[in-house]
């Protein structure tokens, strides 16, 4: 089977078609984009302060030292001329977890009066999206844009919303790939998925599509939040996968580490999509590499800040993946994690 190599360089998408990757026979297509240059203006005006206003899901409080998304903008903004205290501010705020506090802290931004708007995650930026249809908004990496209607189209993004995109949807398959490559009796593969969110229901088509292309079956566990949770582990009790895909997220501060308890526990080989997973405990998580998202997010402020309209701003659709494997859990699990695998990861945690 061919494993595509996330970590190949990419052309423009123009020539991209002719570099599709395959899961076999899958036609599931590479992710490809647009670079976007650093404006010619570099930084605002002498005596302008860059107002920018980041609405974060997650941490409590803005930490580069110890939050690599949070340094990731902090070194973008600096390469570009932008210094904290001098020519830019930030108002930080934050769901710490709690997802239903997001209208209200973008909301709250909005009040602030910031130059742009910079959510940090997929629930951020639809709060900030609802709060305001003029204060620019610039991605950090949004799943799906065009897909779940947040912008016209990857070229011509329309409104005041631009940035970073990922294609979550096609990165989903490959997870399921992924899986069978270190699971060799993966018959079915069960996946856990968010139905509220319209990401995910594109993201669990796209498992659908290429499960059968590999020689597997597909149990949904289609839940619409964190109540629901248990009621499928106990489908997943009941008819228990070869291995997991997990799409949940966003969560509440309890869910992943609720999932992974529960894998772990009943031994089940799982990948999931967002940070902390394999951390906590996880076999792998492949997806996007949020830090260089958020990196790659700068030049974009930095050209609305010099004058330049999101509308006209092509929102660029990342090939920056990460793939991390849990060394210690495959071990634990019995399995043997295949070299060509092994040499295509970010990080191994031993």
């Amino acid at each position: 089977m061919l494993i595509w190599d996330h970590k190949q360089k990419f052309p423009e998408r123009k020539q991209m078609l002719r570099r599709r990757y395959f899961l076999v026979a899958s036609g599931l297509n590479a992710l490809g984009g647009i670079a976007l240059a650093p404006s010619a203006g570099a930084v605002p005006p002498p005596g302008k302060v860059l107002r920018l206003g980041v609405l974060d899901a997650l941490a409590q409080r803005f930490d580069p030292v110890s939050n690599a998304v949070h340094q990731a903008l902090l070194d973008g903004l600096r390469a570009h001329g932008y210094v904290l205290g001098r020519n830019v501010m930030l108002e930080y705020k934050s769901a710490g977890d709690d997802p239903d506090q997001l209208s209200q802290l973008a909301a709250e931004l909005v009040l602030a009066k910031v130059d742009i708007l910079i959510p940090i995650g997929a629930n951020p930026t639809l709060a900030v999206r609802r709060a305001t249809k003029t204060i620019p908004i610039v991605m950090t990496g949004l799943a799906d844009p065009v897909g779940t209607g947040v912008i016209a189209s990857l070229a011509r993004p329309g409104g005041n919303i631009t940035g970073i995109a990922f294609n979550a949807a096609e990165i989903s398959a490959k997870r399921v790939q992924l899986l069978k490559e270190v699971v060799p009796n993966l018959s079915r593969v069960g996946v856990l998925w968010n139905s509220s969110l319209k990401t995910m229901a594109l993201q669990f088509e796209q498992v659908e599509m290429a499960a059968p292309i590999l020689g597997t079956t597909v149990l949904s566990l289609r839940v619409s939040g964190s109540g629901e949770l248990d009621r499928a582990f106990a489908a997943l009790e009941q008819n228990r996968p070869d291995g997991l895909v997990v799409l949940f997220g966003p969560m509440r501060g309890n869910d992943l580490p609720r999932i992974v308890d529960f894998v772990s526990r009943n031994r089940i080989p799982s990948i999931f999509e967002i940070d902390r997973g394999v951390e906590a405990g996880g076999l792998m998580e492949f997806g996007s590499n949020r830090a260089e998202l958020a990196r790659d997010a700068v030049p974009y402020i930095d050209r609305i800040a010099n004058g330049a309209s999101p509308a006209d701003l092509p929102v660029e659709e990342t090939t920056k993946l990460k793939l991390i494997i849990n060394n210690k859990t495959a071990k634990a699990l019995g399995l043997t994690i295949p070299p060509a695998i092994l040499a295509r990861a970010d990080e191994v945690i031993e």
